[in-house]
């Protein structure tokens, strides 16, 4: 099977390759008319949105004030990138 490889860089020009399957990528930018590199981008931001959410109210410990303003610029760039809030896109709500 085909893949699809995208590097990741981050502020201090670190990078990390991803390798996912090609048809995949093309499956999901085909339904939105988008990049394969947006693609990856919007599921970067839901991984990211989804692991801060869970970390906020589905921990055994109680979140802290950072990890609490973490979560919420989190979901503010969610709804900028795609027009909904999570709970919106999830049906999860609190």
């Amino acid at each position: 099977m085909d893949e699809a490889t995208f590097t990741i860089e981050d502020s201090d020009g670190n990078t990390d390759d991803v390798t996912i399957p090609a048809r995949l990528v093309e499956i999901f930018s085909e339904e939105d008319d988008e990049s394969e590199a947006q693609v990856v981008g919007d599921i970067a931001l839901m991984a990211f949105a989804q692991r801060a959410h869970m970390l906020t109210h589905h921990s055994e410990d109680e979140p802290t004030q950072e990890l609490q303003d973490v979560e919420e610029a989190t979901l503010d760039q969610f709804e900028d990138r795609f027009g909904m809030t999570y709970g919106e896109a999830t049906g999860h709500q609190h």
